[in-house]
């Protein structure tokens, strides 16, 4: 009885999964790197690792890269309180 329905639930799993497939083809993707958004901003310590953020405004993407050279930085060894934005651009 089992050999007789498996390929009828092959089928089944089969047509399900290309109609969620399908379903999600349409929607737009972003890049990790923040390519949805306008504006980025890098932001560097005197020591250690800075940061680079992308925001939807200028603002956004500076205080966001700052936030990110804070936290590099004092992973990293270097000197967190000295972070400053060195680059911000909207394209």
């Amino acid at each position: 009885m089992i050999n007789r329905c498996l390929p009828g639930i092959s089928l089944t799993l089969i047509a399900l999964s290309l109609t969620l497939t399908a379903g999600c083809s349409s929607r737009q993707h972003y890049s990790p790197s923040g390519g949805g958004d306008a504006c980025y901003a890098k932001a560097l310590p005197t020591v250690g690792e800075g940061g680079l953020a992308w925001g939807s405004s200028l603002n956004m993407a500076r205080q966001k890269s700052l936030n990110n050279c804070m936290r590099y930085a004092g992973r990293s060894g270097g000197t967190p309180a000295t972070c400053q934005v060195v680059l911000a651009k909207c394209r």
